[in-house]
């Protein structure tokens, strides 16, 4: 590879970066509170409502089965009237926001879950409010497993910001269509899969020595 072709590889790399990054961010923070009132609203839990939990158990399962190409396209009006364009990598993020958001929301509910039930009951019986019970009990308790879901959804986005290169979103996709493929470069291709791949097997890596800590003082 040229030089010239090695600064795009490494511009395009910020790109997907920055991309995932702000994503993330932002699903995280839809989809904690999702998941959380996905968890507690069941019949059998702190606070059950089932109008709330079906609604909303609906619009996740809705979101998360739609496809992100097709999603990209079907929020671009939506996409334009928050960042002002349709296309580049801060456009990008709006669909890679609303497709990760209900998967986080869907692997908080889960973890969740797996706390035992006998914990809650024994803060319940202390006179916890439920707010304590979700930010000093469960969340805390479910921590090592919320760590490895939201690894997942990053590496998940990794692959979605690849697909909307090929929606003019920039980034490690966008280099590997417009010069791998269309210009039948495969030097530029094999480097933007090795440079994906590097992406994902370290953020695995990290996901899963941060949720082996955690567990482990949990454990201690």
């Amino acid at each position: 590879m040229s030089p010239d072709m090695i600064d795009l590889l490494l511009k395009s790399l910020g790109e997907s970066c920055y991309m995932v990054v702000v994503a993330i961010l932002l699903a995280t923070l839809i989809g904690v509170p999702l998941g959380v009132i996905l968890t507690v609203t069941r019949k059998d839990h702190i606070l059950p409502n089932a109008i709330i939990h079906n609604v909303l158990g609906a619009i996740v399962n809705a979101t998360r089965s739609t496809p992100f190409i097709i999603l990209m396209v079907a929020i671009i009006p939506l996409t334009r009237m928050i960042v002002g364009s349709s296309i580049g990598t801060t456009a990008a993020i709006v669909p890679l926001t609303i497709t990760a958001s209900p998967f986080i929301a869907r692997v908080i509910e889960s973890s969740l879950l797996e706390v035992d039930r006998g914990v809650i009951e024994a803060a319940q019986s202390m006179g916890a409010s439920p707010f304590e019970i979700i930010t000093k009990v469960m969340l805390p308790e479910s921590l090592h497993s919320i760590v490895l879901g939201i690894t997942l959804a990053l590496i998940a986005l990794i692959g979605a910001s690849a697909m909307a290169g090929a929606l003019g979103g920039g980034g490690l996709g966008d280099l590997a269509i417009r010069y791998g493929y269309q210009r039948f470069q495969m030097d530029v291709m094999i480097a933007t899969v090795v440079v994906l791949i590097i992406m994902v097997q370290g953020v695995q890596s990290i996901g899963n020595t941060l949720s082996r800590k955690l567990n482990k003082n949990k454990l201690s």
